[in-house]
């Protein structure tokens, strides 16, 4: 029996109603009737589900009946509709180059816009003249702007058919014909994960590296004794832990000559067995939550430029003022910013060679702001995936805590093989090292919220991990090692026995040491020193 999602992209790629290849400014103008122009003179949207549909979520090794016959339906549906399709490439290494091809409808011509600024073009592009129906087909006249280009003249290495309209909920991701059908979706983060959830999965197993949901950057310090050093960092975390802020902040170096950053990427990257990690996008899609250019200089500026595009952010509709501290529409206002356009960036996407790795954390007890790993705790708190629920995960559940592994909720395959694969990483490159950042707050207790560790803690605590200036104290309890003076930040009101007292502080230590053993040993083919490390 053949592949029901391939027999559908193929009705599908010959519909003759279909616009392809159209470039920004054109997808812009389809998109105009759904279109607040702010007073940036940016675009703006605002969408009918705005978050991802995680408990929808289906991945369909083997497609049952339900699944065969939701796709036959989708796809006799679509016959007759207006379609727009365009092919986007995602990593700009050689080697890395994959092309992605999206379907949507036509009334929904905003997801291509916005779905298409977050990749490359293909004319960026040369690619091999490849064989497909007899005939060679270059990549100049396969994604000629406004061509009329089928698959079965060229495929793309994935597909994606957003039909946001439909009348049910369900996102069907297909890993064998790297395929995900959107239904009843007008949320671009789907879009985006539809294509880094199959890049990560293709990376995995085609590779043998590892698809990380991670930022990346580097930080360039001057240690104590004036040597000039570079640090390529990853830093690990959910929606609304830090992760991107982190990712696109200077540190406020730069007072000694030559320090600063490079921000790479925001979102995903591909880690090699080597030690490199391979960048995916192009530009950034940030969260706008009472976004200010106090705390966040870099992404302040790039939400405010005319060529960034708004999601479900308050506009006023007489004015176009922006308000990114009005959440009634949602706590997860998005914005896709121009990379190129935030300071501090460069031309390449990748780093070659990872330094640091950082999970960010957002708890409320006892997890000290920074902590330095060994490669078996690095490996135990990248299966934890600690962090609380966001807006952008389930609404519903914002602000609990919760664990997903590797921070990475678009993880395709057995858990305990990331985990396991992550360590053989870290072990084959010992000079990597590991740190812990809690970005929530210390010392809460009933009645009690504790000390908030602030962007500012996190930021200039990293540049310290960075330039090698934090003292370090083994911790007896946990047996990492726990950060207590740094340069810039009083790590001293962070202590516990300034919020707790023993018996209180043990009994802490307890649950959360139970709560953590108790994750890990679900994962039964998971490497047993991982599981021995808390």
């Amino acid at each position: 029996m053949g592949n029901p999602f391939l027999d559908a992209l193929a009705a599908i790629s010959a519909n003759k109603k279909t616009i392809w290849n159209q470039d920004a400014k054109k997808l812009r103008d389809l998109a105009k009737q759904d279109e607040l122009t702010t007073e940036f003179k940016s675009a703006s949207y605002i969408t009918t589900i705005r978050s991802r549909s995680a408990k929808f979520t289906e991945i369909v090794f083997e497609p049952k009946n339900e699944h065969i016959e939701t796709i036959a339906k989708v796809t006799e549906y679509l016959k007759d509709k207006e379609m727009i399709s365009i092919d986007r490439v995602m990593c700009m290494r050689k080697d890395y180059q994959t092309t992605i091809r999206l379907f949507v409808t036509k009334k929904f011509a905003r997801l291509a816009f916005m779905w298409g600024e977050m990749l490359f073009p293909v004319s960026s592009f040369r690619f091999p003249e490849r064989k497909e129906t007899g005939k060679l087909v270059s990549a100049d006249t396969w994604f000629s702007p406004g061509s009329r280009v089928s698959s079965l003249e060229r495929k793309p290495d994935f597909t994606i058919v957003d039909v946001p309209e439909w009348h049910e909920r369900k996102i069907l991701v297909d890993p064998n014909s790297f395929t995900t059908f959107i239904l009843g979706s007008d949320y671009c983060g789907e879009i985006k994960k539809a294509g880094l959830r199959m890049m990560m999965y293709f990376h995995k197993t085609r590779h043998g590296g590892l698809g990380l949901h991670a930022g990346s950057k580097i930080i360039r310090v001057r240690t104590p004794d004036g040597k000039l050093v570079e640090k390529g960092v990853l830093l690990f975390g959910l929606s609304a832990t830090g992760k991107t802020t982190l990712t696109c902040h200077h540190h406020w170096l730069g007072e000694s000559e030559g320090e600063g950053v490079v921000i790479r990427q925001d979102d995903v990257v591909l880690l090699n067995k080597d030690g490199s990690a391979i960048g995916t996008e192009d530009n950034f899609y940030i969260k706008t939550d009472a976004l200010e250019p106090n705390s966040q200089p870099l992404l302040y500026k790039g939400a405010i430029s005319p060529n960034a595009i708004l999601e479900n952010v308050k506009v006023d509709e007489r004015t176009g003022k922006v308000d990114f501290f009005d959440s009634s529409i949602t706590s997860n206002g998005r914005g896709v910013v121009i990379r190129k356009e935030l300071d501090f960036t460069d031309n390449s996407i990748d780093l070659d060679k990872v330094d640091m790795i950082v999970f960010i954390t957002r708890r409320k007890t006892i997890v000290p702001p920074i902590a330095r790993l060994n490669p078996e705790q690095a490996a135990a708190f990248f299966m934890l995936g600690e962090s609380v629920e966001s807006s952008a995960g389930d609404p519903t559940q914002a602000g609990k805590p919760l664990k997903v592994v590797g921070t990475n909720p678009f993880i395709i395959g057995p858990f305990e093989e990331e985990g396991n694969r992550f360590l053989e990483i870290l072990r084959a490159n010992p000079h990597i090292e590991c740190y812990l950042l809690d970005t929530g707050y210390f010392g809460a207790r009933e009645n009690a919220k504790g000390m908030k560790i602030t962007v500012y803690d996190s930021a200039r605590l990293l540049a310290d991990a960075a330039r090698g200036t934090l003292v370090w104290k083994k911790d007896p309890d946990w047996g990492y090692e726990v950060a207590i003076s740094a340069e810039d930040v009083d790590l001293g009101v962070f202590d516990p026995s300034v919020f707790y007292d023993e018996d209180e502080y043990r009994r802490l230590t307890k649950e959360l040491k139970d709560e953590r053993r108790a994750w890990l040993r679900q994962f039964k083919g998971l490497d047993k020193k991982i599981i021995a490390a808390i």
